[in-house]
This record gives structure tokens, sequence and C-alpha cells, in this order.
């Protein structure tokens, strides 16, 4: 039987200020006894696995923090990510802080203070006992590429952060100073190429058989994110094209190791996917489809608003199947493509699109959708009868999940973190912004962005790109970016990284549907106006934590 790596979440309770010590007089056991048996140790190498968020994000009242893009908008109107989009965040008011990491981080270090001084010998006589010293040999490195992906978050929402690697006393927490963004990545990046050095690629045939373990093939992906973001417009002002060239060649490193491949089937909620890099298990549960089911497949268990609602802006990024793009105007659907039927929109589209949405008229358990005016899945009101945008989510739902009374159906969800498509349009994109050009390669580089590019939209069942020059072709890698991982948490970050909010941020388009016999008729509506400032681009630190650490200011820039 192969196992599953559940992550729980974390039990240690911390008064005050991030960095406090763990207080052993709270626990049943003090830390000798953690340490005393591979059982317990194993427990807590887990609980540093149990502070990696989830796709669902339960702190952002259930909404995936694409509701904080022009991707989607959330149901209930009220809801703490909305403070995304009407301005009312603050360094007194944060949403999605997760300074909590700071806690995560705690736990690491702990962790390899004390598993330095470890001795199981006691247990050699027992028969899996060579296996756990196998599994031993790789918690360091383990803990020490989750430490870097919590850096890793954190920098990407702060920028400049403090960086511990011990344990800290009270009064060093209080007075810790923070690390320069570039010093932090670049610890990261060295984190991450001694710990692929020494971690295995694969878990599977060891001791238990266990997915969701971070692997060689995650600390490559990880240092390839740290690096691809420090080249990015937000982070690399001056436009330092040895940022790119760095990005792109750790990207060709983990191409080159022939870990992964593009999988032309569904990768989300997929276990054995060989695309998957890393994925977040969780166990049986139908909470996010409650949340995202059109309503009437709820069987009224869904009594408050919710939903994450994908936007007409996200529908436009996806082109026609023959490569042509597809917009929905003042004036109607308009495309150049000669054989796309506009009467039938959301058919003869990029296939990612019925991976990522549901639309008018697709088929959706048994039934279909309708959300035209006067549908089964229409409302002009409550967004918890009906979609204020006119579509609604289809990425990771599992259609299987029922609410049916005595026939309520269950299942896991694996949320992922990285997956192969990911290293080949960073390397895409770095190789385009190096060399300024999306056909050119060198010694170092040996493929063109474009080529890479191309692999990505082929497994999707999509034509090459024929952007020509670098301009329009940055445009087709970040629109690439879009719509391969719709609701995989990338656009938020995407819209920072490239500074692009001021264009793309203010106004939120939907769909009104009016069906008049056979014949529908498609109006764009204006959804939501959302005030967009630059001091947006990063996060406020929390005031609390300033008021405890002087030492962390300034506040970032506007806040």
């Amino acid at each position: 039987m192969k196992k599953f790596l559940y992550i729980i979440s974390a039990a240690l309770l911390l008064a005050g200020c991030n960095f406090l010590d763990f207080d052993e007089t709270s626990s049943l056991y003090d830390r000798d006894d953690m340490y005393s048996t591979y059982s317990n140790i194993q427990k807590m190498m887990t609980n540093i696995y149990g502070y990696m968020p989830c796709k669902e994000i339960a702190d952002i009242s259930d909404a995936m923090r694409d509701c904080g893009s022009d991707d989607a908008e959330f149901g209930d109107p009220s809801a703490s990510i909305q403070r995304f989009n009407n301005g009312n965040w603050s360094a007194l008011s944060t949403v999605d802080t997760k300074w909590s990491f700071y806690n995560a981080i705690r736990s690491v270090n702990e962790f390899l203070e004390s598993i330095e001084n470890v001795d199981i010998s006691r247990y050699k006589y027992d028969a899996k006992y060579s296996r756990w010293l196998e599994h031993l040999k790789y918690y360091p490195y383990e803990a020490r590429t989750l430490r870097a992906y919590y850096l890793f978050e954190l920098a990407r929402r702060y920028g400049d952060i403090p960086v511990p690697l011990t344990m800290l006393s009270v009064s060093e927490a209080n007075s810790i100073e923070k690390t320069p963004f570039d010093d932090v990545i670049d610890f990261i990046v060295s984190e991450c190429d001694d710990c692929a050095a020494n971690l295995p690629t694969t878990f599977m045939g060891m001791l238990d058989d266990e997915y969701g373990r971070v692997t060689k093939g995650f600390a490559m992906a990880l240092k390839t994110k740290a690096l691809l973001y420090a080249a990015s417009p937000l982070f690399n002002t001056s436009n330092d094209k040895t940022r790119w060239l760095k990005a792109a060649k750790a990207a060709q490193d983990l191409m080159n190791t022939n870990l992964y491949t593009l999988d032309p089937n569904e990768t989300c909620n997929s276990v054995q996917s060989p695309e998957v890099i890393l994925q977040i298990m969780r166990s049986e549960s139908n909470s996010f489809e409650k949340n995202n089911f059109p309503v009437r497949f709820t069987e009224g268990k869904r009594t408050y608003m919710s939903g994450t609602y994908p936007t007409q802006n996200l529908v436009d990024a996806f082109q026609t199947i023959n490569g042509y793009d597809i917009t929905l105007t003042e004036d109607g659907w308009q495309t150049d493509d000669p054989d796309f039927d506009i009467t039938r929109p959301y058919e003869g589209r990029d296939p990612r699109f019925a991976r990522a949405i549901l639309a008018d008229g697709m088929e959706f358990k048994s039934s279909v959708i309708e959300t035209f005016v006067g549908g089964a899945d229409y409302s002009a009101t409550r967004a918890d009868l009906g979609s204020p945008t006119g579509y609604y989510l289809r990425r990771y739902i599992m259609p299987t999940s029922s609410f049916e009374y005595e026939a309520e159906v269950k299942n896991k969800h694996s949320w992922i973190v990285a997956r192969y498509a990911e290293i080949l349009l960073s390397y895409a994109e770095a190789a385009n912004e190096y060399f300024g050009d999306p056909d050119a390669t060198d010694g170092t580089l040996t493929k063109s962005a474009r080529e890479v590019l191309n692999m990505v939209r082929a497994n999707a069942g999509m034509p090459d790109v024929d952007a020509a020059g670098y301009e329009a072709f940055k445009q087709a890698v970040q629109r690439e970016w879009r719509v391969e991982f719709a609701f995989e948490d990338h656009r938020f970050w995407d819209v920072r990284r490239w500074k692009i909010g001021d264009s793309t941020q203010k106004v939120i388009n939907g769909v009104q549907i009016v069906r008049a016999g056979e014949k529908k008729e498609y109006s764009l509506i204006k959804v939501e106006s959302r005030p967009w400032a630059d001091r947006m681009y990063l996060y406020p630190i929390p005031q609390s934590e300033l008021f405890c650490n002087p030492n962390l200011a300034p506040q970032n820039k506007g806040w």
C-alpha cells in the first residue's frame, strides 16, 4: 500500500512575537523525549511540513488568492480577501499576512539543532532500523529546503525580511534586523544547491513510499523560482541581464535532469502525474466543492456567500484552438479566427479553458451549466445563488463529490506547489529577457525561448506561438503563464513581480447572457472597479511586529 504524507497542522502555541523559544512546560514531552525515537522525530519533521499553505486559503475566508487578482471575484463582498480589491488593507488591517511562517522557521531551527545529537542506536535490532537511518540522513535537508521555501514566501510578500538561522531568545527576536531581498535570495539559492545535492529524486521505494515530500527536484525548482523573482522588474530595478541568465540556467539544469515530463492530462488532484514536482496532500473532504460548486449541486449545504468566480478578464486570455485571440467587447465577441463560431464562444477554445472554468453550456455532473438570464445557475442578486461574473470555477473541483442526503461523497485533494510546466515557462521568460530575442541561443542556454514555450503549448494541444520579436513574445509568455496556471496561485504574484497592476487590476468584467429561443446574446458587464496603488506590489509589515521589534523599520514604501 502506498502511503501519503498527510500534513498535520502545527500545534505549537506561541505567545507574543513569532521567534519565541518552544515552551516545554506546555507539552507532555520535553525535547529529549521528542528526539528519542524515530516515530517522534518523524512527527517533528511532519510538523514542519504542516505550515505549508494550501491553495484553498482558509485564512482568506475560503477564497483562493486569485480573487485578489483580475482572474477572479469572490462571492462574499465582505470577506477579508476583498481588502486586496477595495484598498482597505494596511499594516493595522493585514490580509494573508503569513508572518506566521516564522513559526515554521523557528521549528526548522529547533529541529536542526536537536537532530544533530540524535541517537536511536538502542533500536538497532529493530527490523526497520537501517531504513530509519536512511530517512534520518535526509531529514536535515528536507527541513532546510522547507525553511528556504518559507523564506521565499515571506520575501515575495515583504521584500527585505529577517532571516533567523538559530533559535532566538526573546531579546534577540525583538531586535533582529532585516536582510536585504537579494541576500535572502542568495541564501535560498545556496540552501537549494546544497540540499538538491543530498536529497533523493523520489521517496518511493523508501520505508513508507510517501508522496508529498520535498526532493532534489523541488529544491531545484525552488531555486529557479527564487531566481526568476529576483530577475523580475519588481526586484530587478536596473534590469540586470545576468539575473535573467541565472534564472534561465537554473531552469535548464532541472530540465536536463529528465526527472519530469509534461503531462497532457489534468495534473490537479493527480497524485502520480509525471509533471508534478511537489503537491500538498489533503485527506478526504468536499468543503472546496461546497464553496465552489454551482449552488444547485450543493443540495442546500452552502448557506452563505462563497465561491471563486472566474472573470471575463481571464476568459479573454484563452485563445481559440487555432491560436487566435478572442475577446468579448461592447460590440460582442471579436476574433480573427475564420473557423470560430462566435455563437458558441466557449467551444473551440484552448483545451485548458475547460479545465479551469465552467461556462454556460458546458456539461457538469450529468447536467448542463446554465448561466444565461433565468437559467438554473443564474442569479441577478446574491452570489451564493449564482455567479457574479457569469462563470464558475472548474480547476481543483472534484465532480464526483456529492452532497446528496445519506449519499454524501468526499474526495482526497492534492494541491500543486510546483510542476514541470513552471520550469519551462521560467526558462522561456528568462531566456527571452536575457537575449532580447525569443529565437536566440548560445553555448550556455542551448534552447530558444520560443522552442521551450511551444513545448508547453503543444502539450496543451495548442499551435506554436508566432509572436515576432522580444516585446510580442514577452506578452505571449505572460499570457501563457496566465492560462497554463489559472487558479494555481500564480497570477496574483505575477502581476506584482511584473509590476503590471496599474494596467490590469482596476476593472473586473463578467458576461451577461440573454437567451432568445435558440439564440444567445453575450454582453460585457462591469462587475467591479478596484483601486490600485503601487504600494500594493509588496505587503505592509504588520504593525504589531514593528511594535515588538523597531529594527523591522522602515515600513515598506507607501504603507
